[in-house]
């Protein structure tokens, strides 16, 4: 029997999963000017896979448009191929649709442009690897990093065919928990990077008989998956985070953008960290923020400031950048860079100063309704978004909240740790 090859086009949603549908390779042409269909309501699938709530009902039709530039073409030596696209929801008249992830972070970075500013950023993600073995003492271990196999190499291969540069690869300090980085990426392209390394991630892992898994937390006391998106902001082609004669060494603009970040940081929260799962690993002891501070190489600050290398080859404002710690991969990159970005507007468009380290700070959440809450009484958070599109998100959550009602701790990191 002869087979037709298939591309997939979707869209990293809400619950952070990329859905879509897929289209024979022979209309490609056609497909990315007229795209593939949706309905509104699509939005609101819950992690769990059922529509909890939604504003939307049964009416209504939407436009996925897959984007040139995200193209994921990957041959395996199975025969088999990953083909797809990611893009943006639109209207049917082709006007973005308010409700996008896409749009949303695109929206904020038009503002930081405004500013003559630019965003690069790298999102590090850590995962679990079924499939090997877990043995004492294989914290970073080089034992660690052989027994994953080629899962690595392919790993990063993948990344390389799909067009994105790949950095680094480690055993991490969980069991069996591995990390991969890319090299960073401009504006929208970073956190379509996340997205692209996450699902090559899975697809090299099922072709492997494995599975990684991206859930925040697999059981309550354990180790959590973080999520770390590293960052700079650039004017043109010169990098303007650092200044060595500034505090902890950020340049004057940069400082009144993190200091945004860390003014609206419990309302980044409910974008960036957006499971019940999440809030047990934001708790102490753990290697993950509990404040909204600022940390000089400290790993458990919300807000890092990374080193600079004496050996690199960049030079020191290239290699500068502030790391943000209150992610996982529960988020869609694209609503939690966003909502980093917002943020970082409001900072300096009010000129916001940052808190010196070790000035007293306020806790994070200390959970997903605390972070919802905070996002819906924040005035300037709830003006990211449309009125609707944010009603519509807060509505989204906190129906995942109930669907968990009843299950205790292990039971719900077991539920996350099924899909993610």
């Amino acid at each position: 029997m002869k087979t037709e090859p298939l591309v997939f086009a979707g869209v990293c949603d809400w619950a952070g999963l990329v859905r879509g549908k897929a289209f024979p390779a022979a209309d490609l042409a056609s497909r990315l000017k007229k795209g593939v269909g949706l309905t509104h309501s699509n939005i609101m699938m819950s992690p769990f896979g059922p529509i909890y709530t939604t504003p939307f009902g049964t009416a209504g039709d939407l436009i996925i448009r897959p984007d040139p530039d995200v193209r994921v073409e990957v041959p395996f030596d199975d025969g088999t191929a990953e083909r797809f696209y990611l893009g943006d929801i639109v209207n049917t008249d082709g006007s973005p649709w308010d409700f996008c992830p896409r749009t949303f972070v695109r929206r904020a970075l038009d503002g930081l442009a405004e500013h003559d500013l630019r965003l690069v950023a790298s999102f590090e993600q850590e995962f679990v690897l079924t499939g090997v073995d877990d043995r004492p003492g294989a914290t970073y271990a080089l034992d660690a990093f052989r027994r994953q196999g080629d899962f690595g190499e392919k790993l990063m291969g993948a990344m390389r065919e799909a067009g994105f540069a790949p950095d680094s690869f480690l055993p991490e300090y969980g069991p069996r928990q591995y990390e991969a980085t890319l090299h960073p990426e401009e504006g929208v392209r970073a956190a379509d990077a996340a997205v692209v390394l996450r699902e090559m991630a899975r697809a090299v892992a099922w072709r492997s008989d494995m599975r990684a898994i991206f859930a925040p937390m697999l059981e309550p006391e354990g180790i959590g998956n973080g999520t770390h998106v590293h960052l700079s902001l650039w004017r043109g082609d010169t990098p303007v985070t650092h200044d060595p004669g500034a505090p902890h060494g950020i340049a004057a603009d940069a400082a009144a953008f993190f200091a945004g970040v860390l003014a609206h940081l419990p309302a980044i929260a409910a974008f960036s960290a957006p499971s019940v799962a999440s809030y047990y690993r934001l708790t102490p002891n753990r290697w993950a923020p509990v404040h909204a501070n600022l940390g000089v190489q400290d790993r458990g600050a919300a807000l890092r400031v990374a080193p600079l290398f004496a050996a690199a080859q960049e030079e020191p404002a290239r290699q500068f950048n502030v790391e943000f710690r209150v992610a996982d991969a529960s988020a869609s990159p694209y609503l939690a860079l966003g909502a980093l970005v917002w943020a970082g507007l409001d900072g300096l468009e009010r000129g916001l100063a940052l808190p010196s380290v070790g000035e007293e700070t306020p806790l994070l959440p200390r959970s997903l309704e605390e972070a919802l809450a905070a996002l819906e009484t924040d005035a300037v958070a709830r003006g990211w978004w449309s009125q609707e599109a944010m009603a519509a998100y807060l509505s989204f959550k906190r129906a995942e909240i109930a669907a968990l009602s009843g299950l205790n701790a292990d039971e719900i990191c077991s539920r996350y740790a099924q899909v993610y």
